[in-house]
């Protein structure tokens, strides 16, 4: 069922800065308090605690799907076992300001057949007349994979296939369809996305980073199936270079890919953006095809309230957009809020840099 979330149930709060637009204020007279951060924008969504979020233009309306962060009651730790999450809502708004539709539950883990625990970013993409959710969970082996559930509507319910996308493995998968009609999937996440598991081509508990002065591991890439179910190929390293040529390396934390990968193209350049996870910048790398390799330009978010930091970017009524999330609402790292502002790129193809504060 579509549920429309009226300001007075959702208390939408106030994104400032926004095109100069303001949503209703959560409080009727909030006193002014100079020890709390100024943020630029105000979450979007306040009911439930939403992250990671990754949007799309379908069917003429951003829809918006993200993480639902949940109190499971699990101690902090490297691994991420505190983001506990269980199902996915669908979100769609058509004006920015507007009200934000909450079309429900999308998929819930318990209807995933090889599903373990712990459900993280989800991914969407349009193809042949239907709509595909792309999702990491861990099996019952305690690994994580990419599964795919189909819908012939954006907003679900969705189906999921009855086994992960053969040969997928580690989290955050994101889905590009270029001007040509080919649809790629970027992954990868270290430390609890397992991606450092995975170094030597097989599945070690054992695996670690490379040294220092090693190239750093790497996102990774594949060119998708007709049918959007399954890899055409077997996945690639994405390859981030410095301007000199050289690879950065594990010991660039502020540059390395860590997790949150996401493609857009603009003006006929390809942007491979991700998180720097440990020193939480988002970053980006410009190439010329969508396997790159990707050339290193900088960061374009400042590190924001909370430990992670992921993202999406999507352009809609001519105004490029930039979904992110903190942790404003909870002060939580693991209970967060996703947020919206504009971005903009400069006539030389770089991004110019937002601050997620205001001085």
């Amino acid at each position: 069922m579509t549920t429309i979330i009226h300001t007075s149930k959702l208390k939408i709060l106030a994104v400032i800065g926004l095109f100069g637009f303001t949503f209703p204020s959560i409080a009727q007279n909030p006193k002014p308090d100079s020890s709390k951060p100024k943020f630029l924008n105000q979450p979007l969504i306040s009911d439930i605690y939403t992250a990671d979020p990754s949007a799309h233009v379908f069917e003429g309306k951003i829809y918006i799907y993200p993480s639902h962060d949940i109190e499971a009651g699990i101690k902090e730790n490297d691994n991420g076992d505190h983001f506990a999450m269980r199902d996915y809502h669908i979100f769609s708004i058509e004006t920015i300001p507007g009200k934000i539709t909450d079309h429900g539950v999308g998929l819930y883990i318990k209807n995933i057949p090889w599903a373990g625990r712990q459900l993280w970013a989800p991914d969407a993409a349009y193809k042949n007349g239907g709509y595909y959710l792309y999702f990491p969970v861990k099996d019952k082996n305690d690994i994580f994979r990419i599964g795919v559930a189909t819908s012939y509507a954006p907003a679900g319910p969705y189906k999921p296939e009855l086994k992960p996308i053969p040969g997928s493995f580690s989290i955050d998968p994101a889905v590009f369809t270029d001007a040509d009609g080919s649809s790629y999937m970027y992954f990868g996440g270290l430390w609890g996305g397992q991606l450092q598991r995975w170094s030597t081509g097989n599945y070690d508990t054992s695996g670690k980073e490379p040294a220092d002065d090693e190239p750093a591991l790497s996102a990774k890439v594949s060119k998708m199936s007709k049918d959007m179910l399954q890899f055409a190929e077997s996945p690639r390293d994405v390859k981030i270079l410095d301007k000199n040529g050289n690879a950065l390396l594990t010991k660039d934390h502020d540059k390395r890919f860590f997790e949150g990968s996401w493609m857009h193209r603009d003006n006929g350049r390809y942007y491979f953006t991700y998180s720097t996870g440990d020193t939480h910048f988002l970053a980006y790398a410009i190439g010329n095809n969508p396997y790159g390799p990707f050339t290193y330009q900088g960061t374009f978010l400042k590190p924001v309230q909370g430990w992670t930091t992921h993202h999406s970017i999507v352009k809609y009524k001519d105004k490029w957009l930039l979904f992110y999330h903190d942790t404003e609402l909870s002060g939580k790292t693991h209970l967060r809020n996703i947020k919206v502002t504009e971005l903009v790129h400069n006539a030389d193809g770089t991004i110019q840099l937002i601050d997620p504060f205001v001085k």
